[in-house]
């Protein structure tokens, strides 16, 4: 499942969720991005993350049939908030469920280092100099290099 939403999402209940009712899942692993309020040294009181819709779906669909084809998933989710959000307010979350717990891990891992560099979101962070677009990061791109010679 894929969500792009404004709205907060419950982080349990979509564990929950993710596994009912399949008794092949032996484990679910699961990251929650947060907004920090910090970004190197300059304090963020908010952060605004926009996309365009239809785009944004269909580049995570992509990244998700990507984690299929390589483990052996029984069920994945990916919810990414856009919007005005607060330091402390979840952006992301990012779940896998399969029968062993390495697949589990490694695609979910998967799932969220290539999130960061192919999904189109754009983030601008609210400091006290005033409001700027964030760069892509390299510490962002080398872990999804990572991923390109599996």
């Amino acid at each position: 499942m894929i969500r792009v939403q404004a709205d907060d999402f419950d982080a349990g209940a979509e564990l929950e969720h993710l596994a009912a009712g399949n008794r092949r899942v032996g484990g679910v692993c699961a990251f929650v991005g947060l907004v920090r309020d910090m970004a190197g040294e300059r304090s963020v009181s908010a952060m605004t993350l926009e996309h365009y819709p239809g785009m944004t779906e269909k580049a995570l669909q992509a990244i998700v049939e990507e984690a299929r084809a390589r483990w052996p998933l029984e069920d994945c989710v990916v919810i990414h908030r856009y919007g005005r959000l607060a330091p402390g307010d979840r952006i992301v979350l990012v779940a896998t469920a399969s029968a062993h717990r390495q697949a589990a891990f490694e695609a979910c891992q998967f799932l969220i280092d290539w999130l960061k560099t192919k999904a189109p979101f754009w983030k601008k962070e609210d400091t006290a100099a005033g409001a700027r677009w964030v760069e892509a990061r390299a510490t962002d791109d080398r872990a999804a290099a990572r991923w390109e010679t599996r």
